[in-house]
């Protein structure tokens, strides 16, 4: 059955955003700052339902308050998906110089929380859409709006295990500065906790320092880092290997007490084809020998839940149409997106929007005008070439 795109009038991009911006949706893992996201949900599901769409919202499981949008126009399994999320990172008020949550234009940048990254790609969807209006369409078109993509990915994820959608190609508007992206880096972050023995420092035999483990388990990462940089590599990204970050340690209450308790957390950025499972029970195995000649406890634990590195051939369909569109070669970039997810349900899959990276995640974050406009014409082609 073909499904057709309304002719419903929606007010322009600007006032569109500002509706976006007012609402706070800062997702985090640390619970002071984590909101529902159901506000923007709820307006996105009346735009694109006055738009013709079936317009579902997805409760995400043990996420009370989160929610994903999936929009549906037309029928069958061949169609398009524009994927995009609802949160933002959290923020400070107080290095913005307008209110974080109020559009504010200058010249030919739009001002605002998430205004780039990446609530301005849902009214870039509504923008792509105008020239469609009464478009009959043969393939679907599935705009998706996900839940918690700058903290854990639960929308995401909970999608891929649900198998909830079926398509050809996706496009994620993340701020790519309209150059397409079928790379990225995948990330897994670690805690690493030794636990020794306390005592008197005068006397080394009344304890067993957990920061001395520590200092031998920091070596051991930094092997184990050498040995994955010299065994991988991709000249396609800007920084070509495997990377490891010993982030924030800390140990010990006192100098003259013998360190009963050590904590690091590490994060690794992984290439394409590398193998988190592998790598995982290479860094087990080190953990474990230390932990057994130190004769201390060492329990390495996942601060997140992994995603995947991502990468779509260079010739697929998809990457070669978005390469002639925006004119630029596919690229591949350090920052994670939610593309592993949706390539784990079959969809050809690539990322590609307007705004730059460089804005995301800093006050006073901005989207382009011009960008927005040739951003639209991007996304009209490609629902013209997979739903028309």
């Amino acid at each position: 059955m073909l499904g057709s795109i309304s002719d419903a009038c929606l007010p322009n991009y600007e006032r569109l955003l500002a509706d976006l911006v007012a609402i706070p949706s800062v997702s985090s893992s640390a619970p002071g700052w984590d909101q529902s996201n159901l506000g923007v949900v709820n307006v996105l599901q009346d735009w694109f339902a006055k738009l013709g769409f079936n317009a579902e919202v997805m409760d995400v499981p043990g996420q009370p308050g989160k929610a994903n949008l999936i929009a549906t126009c037309g029928a069958g399994n061949q169609g398009l998906v524009l994927s995009g999320h609802t949160d933002t990172v959290p923020f400070d008020a107080s290095k913005w110089q307008s209110d974080p949550f109020k559009l504010t234009t200058v010249n030919d940048r739009m001002f605002g929380l998430g205004t780039c990254d990446m609530k301005g790609f849902f009214p870039i969807i509504v923008e792509a859409l105008r020239n469609l209006r009464g478009a009959r369409l043969k393939q679907p078109l599935i705009v998706l709006a996900t839940a918690d993509e700058e903290s854990s990915m639960s929308g995401a994820r909970a999608l891929a295990d649900a198998g909830a959608l079926q398509g050809r190609a996706a496009l994620i508007g993340e701020p790519t500065s309209l150059k397409p992206v079928r790379m990225h880096k995948g990330i897994l972050m670690e805690s690493l906790q030794i636990s020794g023995k306390s005592g008197h420092s005068s006397n080394p035999a009344l304890g067993n320092s957990a920061l001395e483990a520590m200092h031998e388990a920091v070596g051991a990462l930094l092997r184990f880092r050498e040995r994955i940089q010299e065994k991988y590599s991709d000249p396609a990204f800007e920084v070509g290997v495997p990377t490891l970050n010993l982030g924030r340690m800390q140990g010990g209450d006192s100098a003259n007490r013998i360190c009963g308790h050590c904590e690091l957390s590490f994060d690794l950025r992984l290439l394409p084809g590398m193998n988190t499972i592998g790598l995982r029970e290479e860094l087990s195995h080190i953990v474990k020998s230390i932990a057994d000649r130190r004769r201390v406890d060492i329990q390495l634990e996942s601060l997140i839940e992994e995603v995947e590195p991502f990468a779509t051939k260079a010739d697929s369909a998809l990457v070669k149409l978005c390469e002639e569109l925006s004119g630029t070669q596919a690229q591949a970039v350090a920052f994670a997106t939610e593309a592993p997810f949706l390539s784990k349900m079959g969809f050809e899959t690539i990322v590609m929007g307007a705004g730059s990276i460089d804005q995301a995640h800093q006050p006073d974050e901005f989207m382009v005008v011009d960008q927005v406009k040739v951003m639209a014409k991007h996304l009209e082609a490609l629902i013209r070439y997979y739903c028309l």
